[in-house]
């Protein structure tokens, strides 16, 4: 009940951002004593309310900056009596300068958070310094994570000092999952962050409705997405590939009790409904996945995959390449990691239009489907069932960000790409 009450003050703050908000006038409207509003907002959101309506107040600046609008004029409409003022309070919340900021990140319009639909997760630096006393690394720098693909900032997690990652999650079975799958897979030899123990020797802390988990910073880079199209197009789609492979085989062999997916009841019964009359895709199309995967499926091999295979969560290092991120591992057709991992190259470099580069990503596709049948030897079902794959990525990707306002830009991008390709079809297949 409480969350649906701090809502009605979130969706008041984002209605008056441009005016003077008081955390009594909040609370009040929620019908609360200050005190008891106050615990009440930090449970919920993760962050004092006052802290909470500066960041979006300076967030919606910064968009309004990047618009082209002054510096000076965007800080005066958003409360800020100068723009020193304006100034000291952006470097203070993130870290670095407006200017700086706008280098570093593709700045997008601020979406409204609903804290009823979606598990939303904010954890202030401040917090953070506290947590990091169970490690003894209260006193290392914490900084933003930023996924160089899309420039947007991770949610779930801090860079602290140089050697550290802090992990948090309100899904304590999806961060078990990630330090058992971690674990297993370094004791299999594979270059992986497993959990760094506080200094009571845990592997996670509680703190209110949170969880956190400290790992070593794997040491590398991740793969850049316009690195796959340069000269060496073919030699680092296979790369890819092979290193997926690699991992699907040690994944193979790991014990943990993770959720069974099947992707294509879930295209069948939920993402084909959902997007029925909102995509340009024919009804035949449809009709097809229907029949002919629902056959193909059942010869499909199944055991625990990454789920998450994009490029950001490969770390490459001279001599060695790893991966991170295992939270939302599950049981689900192998194949599915590979298939994952090409539209997700593809999403990040879409182009419509782009014909050339259009046609370097099929050559892309084709060349991680290749290197991972170069490891794990796909099966004459698996070979036909990749085009069927990479089409349920695509339609459950969509029927998820369809409708919601967070996510509407990423979805106007991934309904032409599904539509894309459904119309290079026929080049799809790897048989």
């Amino acid at each position: 009940m409480y969350k649906e009450i701090i809502q009605d003050s979130i969706d008041y703050i984002e209605e008056n951002i441009k005016c003077d908000i008081s955390a009594s006038e909040l609370s009040e409207k929620a019908g609360f004593s200050l005190f008891h509003y106050y615990r009440l907002f930090q449970t919920a959101v993760g962050m004092p309310v006052m802290q909470y309506i500066l960041r979006r107040r300076l967030l919606n600046a910064i968009y309004d900056i990047e618009c082209g609008n002054k510096m000076i004029d965007v800080a005066l409409l958003y409360g800020f009596e100068t723009h020193a003022g304006f100034y000291k309070a952006f470097v203070r919340e993130f870290g670095c300068t407006p200017a700086q900021y706008l280098k570093l990140h593709r700045v997008k319009k601020p979406y409204r958070i609903n804290i009823v639909k979606e598990e939303h997760v904010m954890v202030t630096h401040k917090k953070a310094t506290s947590i990091l006393k169970k490690w003894g690394l209260e006193n290392e720098t914490i900084s933003d994570i930023y996924y160089e693909g899309s420039g947007n900032r991770n949610e779930n997690a801090f860079y602290i000092g140089k050697d550290y990652v802090l992990k948090f999650s309100a899904n304590l079975g999806k961060l078990k999952n990630h330090i058992t799958i971690s674990k297993a897979l370094e004791n299999a030899g594979l270059f992986v962050a497993t959990p760094v123990k506080t200094l009571e020797g845990e592997e996670y802390i509680a703190d209110g409705e949170l969880y956190f988990c400290l790992s070593k910073r794997l040491e590398g880079q991740q793969i850049k997405i316009n690195n796959m199209y340069e000269d060496d197009l073919v030699g680092n789609a296979r790369f890819v590939g092979e290193v997926i492979g690699q991992l699907s085989k040690a994944l193979e062999n790991v014990e943990v009790l993770v959720k069974d997916a099947n992707i294509y009841e879930s295209v069948k019964n939920w993402a084909i409904p959902q997007l029925r009359g909102k995509i340009n895709v024919s009804e035949e199309v449809f009709v097809d996945y229907v029949e002919n995967f629902g056959k193909i499926l059942k010869n499909l091999p199944v055991q625990v995959i990454h789920r998450d295979p994009n490029l950001g969560n490969i770390i490459v290092a001279e001599d060695k390449w790893g991966f991170i991120d295992f939270e939302l591992s599950e049981r689900n057709i192998r194949i599915f990691d590979p298939c994952y991992a090409a539209t997700a190259i593809l999403s990040e470099s879409f182009e419509f239009g782009n014909e050339s580069k259009l046609a370097k990503w099929i050559q892309i596709y084709k060349n991680i489907i290749y290197g991972y049948d170069d490891v794990v030897k796909l099966t004459a079902a698996e070979k036909k069932a990749v085009p069927y794959v990479v089409l349920s990525n695509q339609l459950i990707a969509l029927a998820w960000f369809e409708g919601k306002e967070k996510y509407q830009e990423i979805f106007e991008i991934n309904k032409k790409m599904t539509e894309w390709l459904v119309s290079v079809w026929r080049e799809l297949s790897v048989e």
